[in-house]
C-alpha cells in the first residue's frame, strides 16, 4: 500500500489489433490492464482503462497512409495515446510479424507523440513459434518511438491460455507498467522538455513529398527509363 504518498490517478490505454469479436489478443491486453489497475490500487493509486479497438477504425487508418488526412475517428484515439500514462498495445501475429493494421496505426501518428511513456508489448498467435514477435519486431518500433518498453512482453498461442505461467507473465509486466507509471518520467520529460523535439507526422515527416520523382535516376529507381 502506498503510505504517505500522495494519490494518484493514472490513465491506462489498451490499443488491440485484434480483428474478431472476441478477440485472444483483446483478452490478453484486457487481462493485463486489469491486473495493472489492481496493482496500482494496491499502491494506494487509481488507473482508468480506455480501449482503442483498431479494427473499428481501420478505414481511417489506411486513409491515413495514404494520403496524410486524420479522421476525427483516428485523431481522437491519437489523443487517447498522447492523454494517457501507460499503454498496452496488442497485436495479431501474421505471416510471421505484428499485423500491418497494427504497424500502420503507430506509422501515421506523430514519431514524439509517446516518447517516455510506458508500454507493455502484447502478441497472440496460433502457434508458438512466433514467440519472438513481441521482442524482435515490435520492441524495434516502440523504441524508434522512444517509448520505455517494459522489460516482460507478453505472448500467448493456443496452449499458454490454461498454462499458469502465462498468468504470471502478465503479473510481472502489469508491475513493472505500474512502477513505470508511478516514476512520472513521461510527465516530466512532456513538462520540461516537449517543444524540443520536432513532432512529425509518419515516418518521413512530409519530407518524400519533396522528393523530385521525375530525374533520370528516379525514373531508373521506379522500373522506368532514363529517356
Amino acid at each position: 500500500m502506498n503510505t504517505g504518498e500522495e494519490h494518484e490517478s493514472f490513465r491506462l490505454a489498451v490499443v488491440s489489433a485484434g480483428t474478431s469479436d472476441p478477440s485472444a489478443t483483446r483478452l490478453l491486453a484486457d487481462r493485463t490492464a486489469e491486473r495493472a489497475a489492481a496493482l496500482a490500487a494496491r499502491h494506494g493509486n487509481t488507473a482508468t482503462v480506455s480501449v482503442i479497438e483498431l479494427r473499428e477504425i481501420s478505414a481511417d487508418i489506411s486513409t491515413a497512409v495514404v494520403s496524410r488526412l486524420i479522421t476525427p475517428k483516428l485523431q481522437k484515439a491519437i489523443d487517447t495515446l498522447g492523454e494517457t500514462d501507460g499503454i498496452i498495445a496488442a497485436a495479431p501475429v501474421y505471416k510471421a510479424g505484428p499485423s500491418g493494421l497494427f504497424t500502420s496505426f503507430f506509422h501515421v501518428m506523430d514519431n514524439d507523440l509517446l516518447i517516455g511513456k510506458p508500454v507493455v508489448l502484447a502478441a497472440t498467435a496460433g502457434t508458438a513459434r512466433h514467440a519472438l514477435v513481441t521482442d524482435d519486431q515490435m520492441r524495434p518500433l516502440f523504441a524508434y518511438l522512444r517509448t520505455m518498453t517494459a522489460p516482460t512482453s507478453l505472448f500467448a498461442a493456443p496452449e499458454d491460455w490454461s498454462d499458469p505461467a502465462l498468468n504470471t507473465r502478465i503479473d510481472r509486466a502489469a508491475l513493472e507498467l505500474v512502477f513505470l507509471m508511478e516514476s512520472g518520467f513521461a510527465r516530466k520529460i512532456k513538462d520540461q522538455s516537449w517543444n524540443s523535439y520536432r513532432h512529425e507526422y509518419a515516418s518521413a515527416g512530409g519530407t518524400e513529398l519533396a522528393i523530385d520523382l521525375n530525374t533520370d535516376l528516379m525514373r531508373l529507381a521506379t522500373g522506368g527509363s532514363a529517356a
